[in-house]
């Protein structure tokens, strides 16, 4: 029997789509997403840069409660990603990223500022913003 996996963010059901080989979890209630241990390394591989941007990630520190990995239940901790505008994410180091509605897309700008986007990057970002983008597009 699969069971369900929860969203840390607003319990509700997650769904998962499949881009490029890779399984991620979205929940269509908050907009969130969840990615197993290795699948952000996985969809940044095909990129220039990509290592420097994993590179950059380090313990963060948030203002909001303690989410709970949705495999293991145990408290995640605030990861920080990115230079110039680290986006904060939640992290259980044995089982994967949470990503809000919209950091995962945050991420992946920041590591394909090259203007030769690879097609995988660039489809995956066509994706993020048609099924993962924020509810306004009017802010800037």
């Amino acid at each position: 029997i699969l069971h369900a996996m929860k969203c840390p963010a607003c319990r509700g059901t997650l769904i998962t789509l499949e881009f490029n080989a890779v399984e991620i979890d979205h929940c269509g209630t908050c907009g969130g997403v969840w990615l197993d241990s290795g699948e952000l390394e996985s969809l940044l591989s095909r990129e220039e840069g990509s290592d420097s941007l994993l590179a950059t990630m380090r313990p963060g520190r948030g203002k909001e409660w303690k989410r709970r990995c949705p495999i293991c239940s145990k408290g995640m901790k605030k990861t920080s990603i990115g230079n110039a505008a680290p986006v904060l994410v939640d992290r259980c180091v044995e089982h994967g990223l949470w990503f809000d509605r919209g950091e995962l897309n945050k991420v992946f700008s920041a590591g394909c500022v090259d203007s030769h986007r690879g097609a995988g990057t660039s489809g995956l970002l066509a994706l993020l913003d048609e099924v993962f983008a924020p509810e306004t597009k009017d802010t800037p």
